[in-house]
């Protein structure tokens, strides 16, 4: 018999200041019907339950030229979506801890789903010509969706731990907290060895116990294991599913880097990035991550 699920707990996710100093225009965090009763409180309409007039004042170009806005929109529209999806790999990531790994995948497929969404973004912001971009493009700086806290802490909750990037947060003490945190602890990846350990599979128990903060290095004994869960699927269903999933998640993550790429260099051809980086140079090593690089080896041996 499973044991019981343990209470899921999931990670703080940091207030966004633009919002909390924007708490007028907000919603109070619980709405009841009956407040409607109350001749002081105002009805509820589309713009407050969606805060409708702080989230459209968020746009702020700099330059005169149409082209930011878009610019801007595409980026902010990419971290809403990374809220969205932390909080759908942080459930995920706590019921594959406990052991309920059929609810988690619920929470995995609606990732998938927005990567693809986010993916397709690319798309539009490929209408902006070079010439479009390079008229405000001086006006990032050294800003870079390079520094982005939002995207290092979902590569942190699937697996791709790297420590280096906590630096670019020095000056956000909340964001930086939630980037240690999601780095210190287990992975989504570590908790779907752990899984395997628990279902009777030869896991060493120094996996079950490293320094999650450390970046995993492919293991045999994890190949073996979900390699025989493939061969025997009906056996190992909930295992065979969960790790589809996960591919998925890679999948969809492997796609939008190379349309990241194509844009980049469609846009601004080989020159360096504005944080400093190579560019698109920089992009084409990022090409080959994989979060869970066990699920794609064990395949050649099928």
């Amino acid at each position: 018999m499973r044991r019981p699920a343990r209470p899921i707990r999931l990670l703080p996710i940091p207030p966004n200041k633009a919002s909390a100093e924007a708490v007028p225009l907000c919603l109070p965090r619980r709405y009841d019907a009956g407040m409607t009763d109350n001749p002081t409180t105002p009805p509820m309409t589309y713009a407050r339950y969606l805060a409708l007039d702080s989230l459209l004042d968020c746009q702020h170009p700099i330059s005169s030229e149409d082209d930011e806005m878009l610019f801007i929109i595409i980026h902010q529209t990419k971290e809403l979506w990374l809220k969205q999806i932390i909080r759908e790999l942080q459930m995920a990531n706590a019921q594959v801890a406990s052991g309920a790994l059929i609810p988690a995948y619920k929470g995995l497929a609606r990732v998938s789903r927005i990567q693809a969404v986010m993916t397709l973004s690319w798309d539009i912001l490929s209408t902006m010509t070079p010439s479009d971009y390079t008229r405000f493009r001086g006006v990032l700086g050294p800003s870079s969706g390079f520094q982005s806290d939002q995207f290092r802490t979902v590569e942190y909750l699937l697996g791709l731990k790297d420590g280096a990037f906590l630096k670019y947060q020095q000056d956000r003490p909340q964001a930086l907290g939630a980037m240690e945190q999601a780095l210190a602890a287990p992975s989504l990846w570590d908790n779907a060895i752990a899984a395997l350990a628990r279902a009777g599979f030869a896991i060493p128990p120094a996996l079950l116990t490293r320094d999650f903060a450390q970046a995993h290095t492919p293991d045999a004994a994890v190949e073996d294991a979900f390699l025989e869960v493939y061969r025997q699927p009906e056996r190992y269903w909930d295992l065979y599913q969960l790790a589809e999933k996960l591919v998925d998640l890679d999948d969809a993550m492997a796609a939008w880097r190379h349309k990241h790429v194509l844009t980049v260099e469609r846009i601004i051809g080989l020159k360096r990035g504005t944080g400093g980086t190579a560019g698109a140079a920089y992009l084409h090593t990022t090409l080959t991550k994989r979060a869970f690089p066990e699920l794609w080896s064990l395949r050649t041996r099928l």
